[in-house]
């Protein structure tokens, strides 16, 4: 089996927050490759937030956002499950994030909006963003209310 490269492993943990013991795993088992690695994680992360989604989320932050022009304003409620997270910096980005991502494509419901492209990266969809986020922080974490208003 190859030894995990030091200088990749660096990188892609400031890239991913991922544990070192998952980096070490992700290049070992690809040959050092930094986009195979990569992929790994993403895919690794998506199947522990899978593991993740029956838990409790009774935690969390609401988060508003209104539009430069102040004619569009949103409200995200988003829920975790300890408030040790919902005050975490990435929490909280992921919050105004998604709230940024009602104001611009205005979906109809929770549902509609796990689904949409993200804003920032449309190779990405909004369920997915959290669920990168899940992996990085550890718990469960759930959109439960989404209220968007324009003039």
């Amino acid at each position: 089996m190859v030894k995990a490269d030091l200088t990749l492993l660096k990188k892609l943990r400031d890239e991913t927050s991922a544990s070192i013991a998952d980096l070490r795993k992700a290049l070992e088992e690809t040959d050092n490759d930094y986009k195979k690695a990569l992929e790994w994680i993403k895919k690794n992360g998506i199947e522990k937030a899978g593991k993740k989604s029956d838990r409790e989320t009774a935690q969390g932050i609401i988060e508003s956002y209104i539009h430069q022009n102040g004619k569009v304003g949103t409200m995200v409620e988003l829920l975790c499950e300890t408030d040790f997270v919902a005050r975490t910096s990435e929490f909280k980005n992921l919050a105004h994030e998604i709230a940024m991502q009602v104001a611009a494509m205005a979906p109809k419901d929770v549902d509609t909006l796990l689904k949409q492209e993200y804003i920032r990266d449309s190779s990405i969809k909004i369920q997915d963003l959290i669920k990168q986020t899940i992996s990085k922080l550890g718990e469960n974490i759930v959109v439960r209310k989404i209220q968007r208003f324009e003039i």
